[in-house]
């Protein structure tokens, strides 16, 4: 028996069987007014009992029962009123409080009038005042006290079998958005760290308490603060920090294991549990990201509003961003062009919902189809174009470079002409800075691109031509398709390893709604002829991103998560620019956008290159089309390519290409 009884014992007291708090899910509506009428009933006895020796006799129009039956039953016509059962309690808030209050108070003010009603139809009360009064901040401070009590409860096992598993955290900044954002991670389910206080710049809120957690001023490093207090993670809080100032902190923290999160503006009274869950680790789009950029709208309105807009590559990253900037200026018709079926379908949905009362149309179409794109140019009449079809990886196009051709160069001349023939009133070409010294064919052929559309404006006189021609220059964007950025971030998730394919490599970053923004600034600003290019800030140091990217991702570089150099890609060059080594820049009334002093060439030169370039392309002559192109570019260069052999001899290769023809592209040498 005795054996029986220690094994119940022990199976009560096994780990498996122990009460979590956590999973209790919450009371049924009814149990809780069960409760709540309870109360009221026992406050109203302690109601009697205290008056019992303070007066000496209650009014006796109706029995104690009935009297105390009327009682509580207003009291729960009015929480049914307020529907203070309605809520759970572990959750109760201000809100909560305050419907008990009205629901306590009305039953006052009710059993007040009834009170004085009958004393005016028989000259006898029913109730003392005085009694309830007592019972309005009896039953009150009781139904208060016993959601509080609940609340605390379920905090302190929740908190107590929560701990270990905790992150000891400071939030930087000590303003109310971050009081928000530890309220909200106070009482995040479940919950993820544990607040030990903030830390601040302001030297006039240190050594003052918040929420009961202390404030620290920031005299030394952040990280020897963080270290002396055993803390390991820093939660940046809001806008209250420059870049310059977030990017110091951040490779700080890093440098020491810190981790480093970011979270959000509190802006609207967002609700506390919603406002938790946007407390992400610090993604490296954070740290690139700049200072906010301050347009006019007002000119880009005159331009969009009530327009015809086309989008080429409207399905594309920039291009789909394009769509969601141009949509807010409401124009007349949108119309979306691209040849990939799938994100121009994903693109639709979305504009859908977010845009339910634009009118826009999706078009699926290749800008290479001259015949296809004559057809749309009739139909619809065209104010602005943004062309931002193109292909643009680099070592694809290396590989193919006749397709490159059709897409980048015939397309945009397409596009170029139609613009004419038809009057559009603007045309802004998306390019890149890998048309600057380009050194593989997807740069070449954007210059070659934008050399055709320049001169081609300049070919005109004034009024010959109605169409303004503008093209922006723009470096690498940050979460477009095949930007570094996501490919890293995959394959940190992985567990690795990160490839780079050279250490020294450096690049150029903007976000993707910033680059957008200056494109359509620069459209409409531009007189026709210019070619914008963008303050895109300072270059990044690809492997020092990768790093950065490890270390946000709480691993340790060559660790836990490898870095392999790969070698540099064909056509891939250290570093890129955005001007040539001929031209100059003018500026313009927005420090962020320039413009580059290109000389826009003969138009028929560049026209008859063009269509030799692309006669060798239909016909597959890879090596002509390079040569062709080398001949229109002088400053094309390839590196790391085939294609070189063709920058030391003028030799063409006529042969068609075949499955004999060698590679374009040698094998990449990994390094480990």
């Amino acid at each position: 028996m005795g054996r029986k009884f220690n094994s119940a014992i022990q199976q009560i007291l096994a780990k498996e069987n122990k009460l979590d708090i956590r999973n209790i899910k919450y009371l049924p509506r009814w149990s809780i007014l069960a409760i709540d009428t309870s109360i009221i009933i026992l406050s109203a006895v302690l109601t009697v009992i205290a008056l019992n020796d303070l007066t000496e006799r209650f009014y006796d129009t109706l029995s104690l029962p009935v009297r105390m039956s009327l009682v509580v039953f207003v009291n729960i016509l009015y929480f049914f009123v307020f529907h203070t059962y309605a809520g759970l309690i572990r959750h109760s808030s201000f809100l909560d409080a305050l419907k008990i209050m009205l629901a306590c108070f009305c039953t006052f003010l009710s059993l007040l009038f009834i009170n004085y009603t009958t004393y005016a139809i028989i000259g006898q009360k029913i109730y003392l005042v005085a009694a309830l009064i007592f019972y309005f901040l009896i039953s009150f401070s009781m139904l208060f006290l016993f959601r509080l009590t609940v609340k605390q409860v379920y905090e302190y096992f929740k908190r107590t079998q929560e701990e270990g598993n905790l992150q000891d955290a400071f939030i930087f900044g000590a303003d109310e958005n971050a009081i928000s954002i530890a309220g909200a991670l106070e009482i995040e389910h479940p919950k993820r760290f544990k607040i030990k206080g903030f830390i601040t710049n302001d030297s006039s809120r240190g050594n003052v308490r918040i929420l009961d957690k202390p404030v620290i001023y920031n005299g030394l490093k952040v990280s020897k603060e963080l270290d002396s207090l055993g803390v390991t993670a820093l939660i940046l809080s809001g806008n209250s920090l420059t870049a310059e100032e977030k990017f110091s902190i951040v490779e700080d923290c890093l440098e020491h294991n810190i981790q480093v999160y970011n979270a959000p503006i509190v802006s609207n009274y967002e609700d506390e549990a919603t406002l938790s869950n946007k407390v992400k680790s610090l993604q490296i789009e954070d740290l690139l990201d700049r200072e906010p950029i301050q347009l006019n709208k007002e000119n880009k309105r005159q331009q969009l509003t009530g327009k015809t807009i086309l989008v080429t590559g409207g399905a594309g990253s920039i291009g789909s961003e394009i769509v969601r900037q141009v949509a807010d200026y409401q124009p007349l018709k949108l119309l979306i062009l691209d040849q990939a079926e799938t994100p121009l379908h994903n693109l639709r949905l979305e504009i859908q919902a977010k845009f339910p009362e634009l009118n826009f149309k999706c078009i699926i179409c290749d800008v290479g189809n001259r015949n296809r794109l004559d057809h749309l140019f009739k139909r619809y009449k065209i104010d602005v174009i943004y062309h931002a079809a193109a292909y643009k990886h680099v070592p694809l196009m290396e590989e193919n470079p006749h397709e490159a051709v059709f897409v980048n160069i015939q397309g945009t001349k397409n596009m170029a002409d139609l613009a004419v023939k038809y009057d559009v009133g603007h045309f802004v070409m998306v390019s890149t800075d890998k048309a600057v010294n380009p050194s593989n064919v997807m740069g070449a052929s954007k210059r070659a691109a934008e050399m055709y559309v320049q001169s081609l404006y300049h070919s005109y006189s004034g009024s010959d031509i109605k169409t303004k021609f503008i093209t922006t220059r723009f470096g690498n964007v940050l979460g477009s398709n095949g930007s570094v950025v996501p490919l890293f971030r995959k394959q940190i998730e992985k567990g690795g390893p990160v490839t780079i394919t050279h250490p020294d490599i450096i690049r150029y970053f903007m976000t993707i709604p910033e680059a957008c923004q200056l494109v359509l600034e620069a459209g409409a600003m531009g007189n026709g002829g210019e070619i914008f290019i963008f303050d895109m800030g300072e270059p990044v140091k690809i492997m020092d991103l990768a790093i950065k990217m490890i270390k946000l991702a709480g691993f340790t570089p060559n660790k836990h998560i490898g870095i392999r150099i790969t070698g540099l890609r064909p056509g891939e060059k250290l570093y890129e620019e955005l001007l040539s080594d001929k031209s100059k820049t003018l500026p313009t009334h927005h420090k962020k956008i320039m413009i580059a002093q290109d000389h826009p060439g003969n138009y028929e030169q560049i026209k008859n290159s063009i269509e030799g370039i692309i006669s060798a392309a239909e016909r597959l002559k890879a090596q002509k089309v390079v040569a062709e192109l080398k001949s229109l570019v002088p400053e094309f260069r390839s590196n790391n390519s085939t294609f070189e052999k063709l920058d030391k001899t003028k030799s063409l290769d006529d042969e068609p290409l075949n499955e004999n023809e060698p590679s374009n592209v040698e094998p990449q040498k990994k390094i480990s």
